[in-house]
C-alpha cells in the first residue's frame, strides 16, 4: 500500500463512523469549501486546503509526499523525537520502517486540535442538550485550548522523522471515532443494569483487560458499582475534553451516565454536582482499541507489518 492510501482509508473509515453522522459531516465540509471560495487570493495561501477532503484537522500526512510504498509501520499512542530515532535502530536489526504513525497529533495536527473540538456540540445536541447551549460553550472553551497549544514547539517530531527522510502520519479524530462508536454501540445493544455491568463489559475487552493488569484499567470515578447506569453517553471523540459547564444540560437531558477515556479534577467536580455517574475507561487503553478498530479497517488485505510502541498494543479483530 502507498502512504496517501492508506491516509485515506483512515479519513473516510473514520467519517463512515463519526458520531454526528454522514450529513453533518458533509456540511462541515460544503462550509471549508464556501470559506475557502470567498477568501481574498493573498489569503488563500495560508489556508489548509486538506480540509476540503479531511474534516479532522488533527489528523495529516506530516513528513512524505503520499506516494511512499509501505511495508512495515512503526505505530504509537505518541510519537515524539526518541520514538522517531528508535527508527535507526530498528532498521540496523533489519527492521526498516516505511511509515511512521502516531495517535496523538503532532506538527500542524497538534497546533489546529482545537478545530475538531467544534464537532461535540452536534454530538451533545444528539443527546438531547439544546443546539445554542452546546456551541456557545463549546466556543468558549475552544478558545481556552486554542489559547493552551499556540505557545507550544508543535513540530518537534515532525523535523526529526523529516531530517531522518522518514514518512510520518497522525490519526486522531478517526480513531477516536472508532472507539466512541464501537462502546456506544455495545452499551445500546447490551444495555448494562448497573455500572459494575460497564466495566465488567470493558474487561472483556483486550485492551482494557490488560490496562486493568498494568493499574490503569477501567474505573468507576463517580457512583457506585451498584448503581443503575441508566441513560449512557460514551464521551470520547471531538479533540480534547469540553466545556466543564456542559453538565448540567447533559443532567437535565436525561443522560446518567458518562463513559469516558479520561477525566480533569475540574470536570469532575463539576461532574459530581449534577448527580451524574462517570466510569472511567481509561485514556491509553481507549486509544489502542480505536487504533486497532480503524488499523483492521484500513489495512484489510494488505500484508504491512506493524510494529508497536510508544503505549501501544495491536489486536486485531479481522478473523
Amino acid at each position: 500500500m502507498k502512504i496517501r492510501e492508506i491516509y485515506q482509508r483512515a479519513i473516510d473509515t473514520g467519517i463512515s463512523r463519526d458520531p454526528r453522522g454522514r450529513e453533518s459531516v458533509i456540511k462541515d465540509l460544503q462550509r471549508a469549501e464556501k470559506e475557502y471560495s470567498e477568501l481574498k487570493p493573498a489569503d488563500k495561501e495560508f489556508f489548509d486546503k486538506e480540509s476540503l477532503q479531511n474534516p479532522y484537522a488533527d489528523s495529516r500526512i506530516l513528513n512524505g509526499n503520499g506516494e511512499e510504498d509501505v511495508r512495515t509501520i512503526l505505530v504509537g499512542i505518541d510519537i515524539e523525537v526518541g520514538e522517531v530515532l528508535l527508527c535507526e535502530s530498528l532498521k540496523k536489526r533489519g527492521d526498516a520502517v516505511d511509515l511512521i504513525v502516531s495517535h496523538h497529533p503532532e506538527g500542524m495536527a497538534f497546533a489546529n486540535l482545537y478545530s475538531v473540538m467544534y464537532m461535540q456540540s452536534d454530538i451533545l445536541s444528539s443527546y438531547g442538550v439544546p443546539i445554542n447551549i452546546a456551541e456557545d460553550l463549546m466556543e468558549k472553551r475552544v478558545r481556552e485550548v486554542e489559547r493552551r497549544i499556540m505557545p507550544l514547539n508543535h513540530t518537534r517530531a515532525v523535523d526529526a522523522a523529516r531530517l531522518l527522510g522518514i514518512p510520518f502520519m497522525c490519526l486522531h479524530t478517526p480513531a477516536d471515532n472508532m472507539v466512541a462508536t464501537f462502546l456506544q454501540s455495545s452499551f445500546e445493544e447490551k444495555k448494562p443494569y448497573r455500572l459494575s455491568d460497564i466495566t465488567g463489559f470493558l474487561r472483556t475487552l483486550p485492551e482494557y483487560r490488560e490496562a486493568a493488569r498494568n493499574g490503569s484499567g477501567p474505573k468507576i470515578l463517580l457512583g457506585s458499582e451498584n448503581r443503575k447506569a441508566g441513560k449512557i453517553f460514551v464521551d470520547m471523540t471531538g479533540g480534547t475534553e469540553g466545556s466543564k459547564e456542559i453538565f448540567h444540560s447533559l443532567s437535565v437531558s436525561g443522560v446518567n451516565t458518562l463513559v469516558v477515556m479520561h477525566l480533569s479534577e475540574e470536570h469532575r467536580k463539576e461532574a459530581e454536582k449534577y448527580h451524574l455517574n462517570v466510569v472511567v475507561a481509561g485514556h491509553i487503553a481507549s486509544d489502542n482499541l480505536g487504533i486497532n478498530l480503524l488499523l483492521d479497517q484500513v489495512l484489510k488485505g494488505s500484508e504491512a507489518h506493524i510494529l508497536p510502541c510508544s503505549g501501544f498494543m495491536r489486536v486485531s479483530r479481522e478473523q
